[in-house]
């Protein structure tokens, strides 16, 4: 079991790094794809820490991975809002 809960914290570790680089590398052209490999990133990692009883960093991932998905949220918000108006973005 502690294999994959290793394994889920470094490829956490990665997705968010990867997001991170790709967005700096890439503004526009990732920023959708980076919104999801935050929100994965961050709960890969927020199940490591719980594992490992790592509390603060659980929580700080937790909610890394619920901001992630109120900027998704908001996103698919405004796409359908657009599409209902012919709106171009």
């Amino acid at each position: 079991m502690k294999i994959l809960f290793d394994i889920l914290g470094w490829s956490g570790s990665g997705l968010i790094i990867l997001a991170y680089a790709l967005t700096l590398l890439q503004n526009k052209k990732y920023l959708e794809l980076g919104k999801y490999m935050n929100l994965l990133g961050g709960l890969f990692i927020a199940f490591n820490c719980y594992y490992y009883n790592a509390i603060p960093s659980f929580v700080t991932n937790l909610l890394w991975s619920v901001i992630a998905t109120l900027t998704i949220y908001k996103r698919q918000k405004e796409k359908r809002k657009c599409n209902k108006n012919k709106c171009l973005t």
